[in-house]
């Protein structure tokens, strides 16, 4: 994953409405959630709920289907993971170093 894509789905999660409905969402699984559904869990207007749909749609963390006249909302576990992996995968990896250093320092 490259650092600006990263940096565009952290952004997007960086709102509390739109990290509380991709919360709802993660928690629901493969079926996700109609978005009547996810309006009513968040209490919020129809257009604001829209919007932020949008900006995580944009980003790839979630994807809609439409199912005859309902729209599905679902995380998409696939681009999630691969941020967790991008944030996780040097965990540490300076520590050898700083600890030499401070080795060095006794």
């Amino acid at each position: 994953m490259k650092l600006e894509q990263a940096a565009k789905q952290l952004e997007a999660l960086g709102n509390p409405t739109r990290l509380n409905l991709y919360r709802i969402l993660v928690r629901a699984g493969a079926a996700g959630r109609p978005v009547g559904t996810l309006q009513e869990s968040l209490g919020i207007a129809a257009s604001t709920l829209s919007h932020h749909l949008h900006r995580l749609i944009l980003t790839g963390l979630v994807s809609q289907e439409r199912q005859a006249t309902t729209l599905i909302c679902r995380a998409n576990y696939p681009v999630m993971n691969d941020l967790i992996g991008f944030l996780a995968d040097e965990c540490c990896a300076d520590a050898a170093c700083n600890r030499s250093a401070s080795d060095a320092a006794a």
